[in-house]
C-alpha cells in the first residue's frame, strides 16, 4: 500500500507526463508554495495543486482541501482564491488525469466527477468525468492559439490555426 506522499509524487509525475503530452511547459515551484507546479500555457502561466483521486461506485472523488498533521490533530483547509488556479488529479484506478477549473478548485472539500451513470438517471447537475479529462479541460483554457506564419514577401503575420501546426503550406 501507498504512503500519502508516494501517491502524491506518483500523482504529480503523471500530471507533468499529460501535460507536456499537449505541449504545455512545466516548473516545479523552488519555494513553499501552495501549488505543486506551473503550467505555461502561452501566454498564460497556471498555478496547478496535483491530488490523488478514488474512483468508486462509477464516480472519481478528488479531495480539494489540504490535510496536514498538527500537534492537536488533522488539520484540513480549502483553497483560497489567489493561491492556486487550478486543481489536477490523477486517478490511478482509471488511469486518467483531470483538470478541474477555478470555481471547483477553491471553497470545496471535495468534488465528484460522475463516470457511470447514476442508478437513478440523474443527469441535471451532473459533473461528468469526461468532461474535465485533462486534454479537454487544457484546450478551453488555451483558448485560440495564435501562431506565427509567415507571407511570401517574407513578412512574419499572425495565424490562428487549429490545430496548431494546420497552416503550412497557407499563404
Amino acid at each position: 500500500m501507498l504512503t500519502t506522499d508516494q501517491k502524491g509524487t506518483l500523482a504529480e509525475q503523471a500530471i507533468v507526463l499529460e501535460a507536456l503530452k499537449f505541449g504545455a511547459g512545466v516548473f516545479q515551484p523552488l519555494g513553499d508554495e501552495r501549488y505543486d507546479l506551473i503550467l505555461d500555457l502561452r501566454p498564460k502561466l497556471l498555478r496547478v495543486q496535483c491530488k490523488w483521486a478514488v474512483f468508486r461506485q462509477g464516480v472519481v472523488f478528488v479531495p480539494t482541501r489540504r490535510c496536514r498533521r498538527g500537534p492537536d490533530g488533522f488539520i484540513h483547509r480549502g483553497y483560497e482564491l489567489g493561491e492556486i488556479d487550478t486543481i489536477a488529479a490523477y486517478c490511478a484506478d482509471l488511469d486518467r488525469c483531470y483538470l478541474l477549473p477555478l470555481d471547483m478548485s477553491v471553497g470545496r472539500a471535495l468534488v465528484q466527477l460522475r463516470v457511470d451513470p447514476a442508478k437513478n438517471n440523474q443527469s441535471l447537475r451532473v459533473n461528468w468525468a469526461r468532461d474535465f479529462e485533462f486534454g479537454a479541460t487544457l484546450t478551453k483554457l488555451q483558448g485560440p492559439i495564435a501562431q506565427l506564419g509567415e507571407r511570401r514577401d517574407g513578412i512574419a503575420k499572425a495565424a490562428g490555426s487549429s490545430p496548431a501546426g494546420s497552416t503550412h503550406g497557407a499563404a
